[in-house]
């Protein structure tokens, strides 16, 4: 059964994004982040693009877009990335340069998106920072296609906060590699799942087809859930 959470109040959901944009720079994270965070990044896009199976042509939308580092996984397709935030969508326009891209700022059910637009939908580490998770897995049901391919993912923080409790008790802490332990923004997540709890989540609109994690299932850092739209 899936817990019942109290629902967070941001004032300013916009100001809240640019924050953390800001804090906690997208670009910085892909590219300079120590190599076991590259590494697991690595393997979670691997499995999107796995999970997505884009064919040439395909309309994939990605929920909270941020930088486009996701987006740039499928140059063959057509592609419309959505985002809250200024700060990510300005990162976007850059990263996205040369693909057939539209990217649009607000949220998914205030952008007059019809019904039944998409092939494939992406939202990646995202539903940690929304105030409703409800009201966009709703919004992405509504847009997908029947049969489309739904992608989610989501950091495991209930395994992470143990090992950064480990790291933190132990001489490790010093070391380079777990020097930065915030550089996700963990103190910006207003959610935190268990994988069963959200895989029951995700059953309340999608059919789960699929599980992967990164690195590994042994240590699940990132979970990746491979839905199909009713």
């Amino acid at each position: 059964m899936l817990r019942a959470m109290a629902q967070p109040q941001i004032d300013d959901v916009e100001a809240f994004n640019d924050r953390l944009a800001r804090e906690h720079d997208i670009d910085d994270y892909y590219d300079r982040s120590s190599l076991p965070i590259r590494l697991i990044e690595q393997r979670r896009l691997k499995h999107i693009v796995d999970l997505v199976d884009a064919r040439p042509g395909d309309r994939i939308l990605e929920v909270g877009c941020g930088g486009g580092h996701v987006l740039r996984q499928f140059p063959k397709a057509k592609l419309t990335g959505i985002d809250v935030s200024g700060v990510m969508l300005e990162k976007a326009e850059r990263n996205l340069r040369g693909y057939d891209v539209t990217l649009k700022k607000g949220e998914l059910d205030e952008l007059g998106i019809e019904d039944d637009s998409f092939d494939a939908i992406v939202c990646t580490e995202v539903l940690e920072h929304i105030v409703d998770p409800d009201k966009v897995l709703r919004g992405i049901a509504r847009v997908a296609r029947p049969g489309a391919r739904v992608v989610i993912t989501f950091p495991n923080d209930t395994l992470i906060n143990q090992l950064k409790g480990v790291i933190l008790g132990s001489p490790l802490k010093m070391l380079p590699p777990f020097q930065r332990l915030e550089w996700g923004g963990d103190h910006f997540h207003l959610h935190v799942w268990t994988i069963a709890e959200m895989r029951t989540l995700l059953a309340r609109y999608f059919v789960v087809v699929d599980e992967r994690f990164a690195p590994t299932s042994v240590m699940p850092i990132r979970a990746c859930f491979g839905c199909r739209a009713r």
